[in-house]
């Protein structure tokens, strides 16, 4: 008897609590708790993506034309914004569609970064190993003991110490490989640097890096795309969809729809975390917001303040050359894609036109 009174009563606080006008999945103003709303993951093997619109949503739907032409006028071919997994908006331009392919450029470092960890949960390497170990000795220019000293990880951070002011500094062969500087005493975008990451994996796992990427990444998930080689660069390739697909996937840590792709938290933290004190707005691989300073491609300077000051301080992305760009807002349970033309700056990584969007998806997101 003591029992059934007891759930009654437990019965009652929970209905006299929910009838106050509080949400058990909200933070008591009726705005979905990111941390309690369950994500929509799409199906694999199928074009069917659940959406929902910007009204049902409360979003300020006067500002929605505005970033329409924003997007328009800076050569944007495909974007798409997810909320909860969901699709909110899909738009294509110029006669680019949704099956159309677009080079992520180095927004694809994202990619390497989570295959990389992959590997390394997996036993076939460490990110503390020195690299020597799975590209042999003599890789480089360097003496066997300057090699000796730079790790995987020094790899993914951009600290490797390599030269950066060599003729091509895309250019990985042995004889583009010099001394610069001690591993992990200064960080520079160095894409040789990172490109070499893709030979780390083939050796220390035995199977070709873009295969064992297919495999346990894009294929479990659903995504379309693959890598092409171009010149030095190792390009991904995809459709809109798939990009928001991975965006998806690192929103939830690399968890899709409870099967784990990437099982290693601690990895996935490390990796969109700041990863050494040189830039604090860089991660394995990864771009971070919200830190207290930053540097970017091809500029030896340290800048005060916020990577992005328009956009929330959590805010981690995937920022490929000319723009290409995937933004994850973990306390929004946002996913942001844009694909498309350089948008007026050329450069590498992060440009003027992260801010510039922002402004016009805060004022569209509210």
């Amino acid at each position: 008897m003591k029992q059934l009174v007891a759930l009654s009563l437990l019965f009652f606080i929970f209905i006299t609590g929910c009838s106050s006008g509080d949400d058990p999945k909200d933070g008591g103003d009726g705005t979905p708790d990111p941390e309690t709303t369950a994500l929509y993951f799409p199906p694999t093997g199928s074009s069917s993506w659940e959406t929902v619109s910007p009204t049902d949503l409360s979003w300020n739907t006067d500002a929605e034309e505005s970033l329409y032409d924003f997007l328009e006028e800076k050569g944007t071919d495909g974007f798409i914004i997810l909320k909860d997994g969901k699709i909110v908006v899909e738009w294509y331009f110029g006669g680019f569609t949704a099956d159309d392919s677009h080079s992520w450029n180095s927004a694809g470092k994202t990619l390497t970064a989570m295959t990389v960890g992959i590997a390394q949960e997996e036993g076939f390497l460490s990110i503390e190993d020195s690299s020597m170990d799975y590209l042999g000795e003599g890789w480089s220019m360097l003496a066997p003991e300057q090699e000796a000293n730079i790790t995987v990880r020094h790899h993914l951070t951009m600290t490797t110490g390599l030269d950066y002011t060599v003729d091509d500094p895309f250019c990985y062969d042995k004889e583009c490989l010099l001394y610069k500087n001690e591993p992990g005493t200064f960080w520079y975008y160095h894409n040789a640097a990172y490109t070499l990451l893709d030979q780390i994996v083939t050796n220390a796992t035995g199977i070709d890096f873009k295969q064992y990427s297919y495999q346990k990444i894009r294929d479990k998930i659903g995504m379309q795309g693959t890598w092409i080689k171009v010149n030095y660069n190792n390009l991904f390739f995809s459709n809109t969809r798939s990009m928001a697909r991975y965006g998806l996937l690192c929103l939830n840590e690399g968890t899709w729809n409870g099967t784990e792709i990437l099982s290693d938290k601690s990895y996935f933290t490390a990796m969109t975390n700041t990863s050494q004190n040189l830039n604090q707005s860089y991660g394995y691989l990864w771009w971070l917001n919200g830190k207290d300073n930053f540097k970017v491609p091809g500029n030896e300077a340290t800048f005060s303040g916020e990577l992005m000051a328009e956009a929330p301080s959590d805010l981690i992305s995937g920022l490929g050359a000319f723009d290409q760009k995937l933004y994850v807002v973990p306390s929004q349970n946002l996913v942001i894609v844009r694909l498309g033309d350089d948008a007026g700056e050329s450069q590498l990584g992060p440009s003027s036109f992260d801010n510039l969007l922002w402004e016009k998806l805060s004022a569209y997101i509210n």
